[in-house]
């Protein structure tokens, strides 16, 4: 296994640590990090399957409290380790399964939940990885998508706002699950990775108990973005 290395985290002034044998942050995560509305009322944050915490790092600057929850302990150890190197002092980290919340959280406790899941279905058989760590960050092998959105509708309080990446191809799912658990989408951003290419990114704001007052904001090109 090659030893971690320490990299700038794009344009933003923070260092990452990562490793090129099992992870390296994707510019999915920064994508949405550039994508959430913090309001001056929004005090508490949670990012879930927070990797090596490239967003929790780059919105640390613009809310009081985050709290970030990684399952795979060697992933987990990479996020310690960046939260450290670049001094930050709001950031509080859990090495856990997300379905254990009640150990940590109350219900209606954050403002704002923001993650960046596994993209592909367990049995799905495209992009599987024969590393493990990978495969976990990959596949719905340890949370599903539908497991996400009915744990964040208990987290949030009323009114607080769900803000996640995703594949195009499984956006209907995506929307079905958010309706099913009482969420009303607010903003959609689709990102491309040229101009004459189909949408490869697809982020969705969405509030518990909101109603639907849907803005589709101007594509985003992903592109040389911010440095890549």
């Amino acid at each position: 296994m090659e030893q971690n290395v320490i990299n700038d985290l794009l344009d933003y002034g923070y260092k990452i640590v990562q490793n090129p044998s099992f992870f390296k942050f994707s510019l999915d995560s920064i994508l949405l990090a550039d994508f959430v509305n913090i309001n001056y009322t929004d005090k508490k944050l949670l990012d879930l399957c927070t990797g090596n915490a490239p967003l929790p790092i780059i919105l640390s600057k613009k809310i009081s409290s985050i709290s970030c929850v990684e399952i795979q302990n060697e992933v987990y150890n990479l996020a310690k380790e960046s939260i450290n190197i670049n001094n930050i002092t709001n950031i509080s980290l859990i090495n856990d399964d997300i379905k254990n919340w009640q150990n940590y959280f109350s219900p209606s406790t954050f403002d704002i939940i923001t993650c960046n899941p596994p993209y592909f279905k367990y049995n799905e058989t495209s992009n599987i990885n024969d590393n493990i760590i990978k495969s976990i960050a990959r596949h719905e092998i340890k949370i599903t998508l539908e497991e996400i959105i009915e744990i964040s509708s208990k987290l949030l309080k009323p009114k607080g706002k769900l803000n996640i990446v995703y594949r195009p191809d499984r956006f209907i799912e995506l929307v079905n699950y958010l309706k099913k658990y009482n969420f009303g989408i607010k903003r959609i951003e689709c990102a491309y990775d040229d101009f004459d290419k189909n949408c490869s990114i697809i982020l969705v704001e969405a509030m518990k108990n909101g109603k639907d007052d849907l803005k589709i904001l101007p594509p985003l090109l992903t592109k040389n973005y911010r440095g890549e």
